[in-house]
């Protein structure tokens, strides 16, 4: 059986060098079978240990955002990625952006940028939805109440004091609909308030959606 098809079934998602060995056990040098994949492009190594399928094989490729929930986990895509996935900002994002309870990282690949900021728990937990692309893609992203929230808890130096400063926070330096604004929830982003950090500032936004 060729590589192709040994790998077939797990083209869909991030491969872990493990289980290349496995599937590779028959060989009798298996280590530079891999390194002979990743010359002609059938594998590409996104960091050590981790694998995608290279477009040689002409198989599914993982989902950008699956790709970051395995880059460096646990994490949940978030932020400006999560914000233009959900239509919230009209500009398009070329680096995916994560948080997760690790340190900061970023992570230079063959396929982009992925950069990781740290948050805590309880409140890394909320507002996590699991956003199934295929059968075998379920990528784990913001809701669009908590990439806003991160986005707020996470920019250095974004203090919220009055609704006119958050206004213009939102809709000037953001660039959203208040339209599209007024349809977040903001009863349930009350509950996360008591374990966020920035806390203040996260109560001046949710004053500011409500009166919207």
């Amino acid at each position: 059986m060729d590589f192709r098809e040994m790998i077939r079934e797990y083209a869909e998602t991030p491969i872990s060098r493990h289980l290349i060995l496995d599937l590779l056990s028959s060989y009798k040098r298996p280590n530079d079978k891999i390194s002979e994949l990743l010359k002609s492009k059938e594998l590409i190594s996104i960091r050590r240990g981790l694998y995608i399928i290279g477009p040689k094989t002409d198989l599914p490729t993982p989902e950008p955002f699956l790709i970051a929930n395995h880059l460096r986990g646990p994490s949940y895509v978030s932020l400006e990625s999560a914000l233009s996935y959900w239509n919230m900002i009209p500009e398009k994002v070329y680096e995916i952006s994560s948080v997760t309870i690790k340190t900061s990282k970023l992570y230079k690949t063959p396929v982009g940028r992925f950069s990781y900021k740290q948050s805590k728990i309880p409140y890394y937990s909320y507002g996590i939805k699991n956003i199934e692309h295929s059968l075998k893609q379920t990528m784990l992203v913001a809701s669009p109440e908590k990439a806003l929230c991160d986005k707020v808890m996470l920019t250095p130096k974004i203090h919220l004091r009055s609704i006119k400063q958050t206004e213009d926070f939102l809709m000037e330096d953001l660039r959203m609909d208040s339209e599209i604004l007024s349809t977040l929830d903001s009863k349930v982003m009350e509950l996360w308030i008591e374990n966020a950090p920035k806390k203040s500032s996260l109560e001046m936004l949710i004053k500011t959606l409500i009166k919207l």
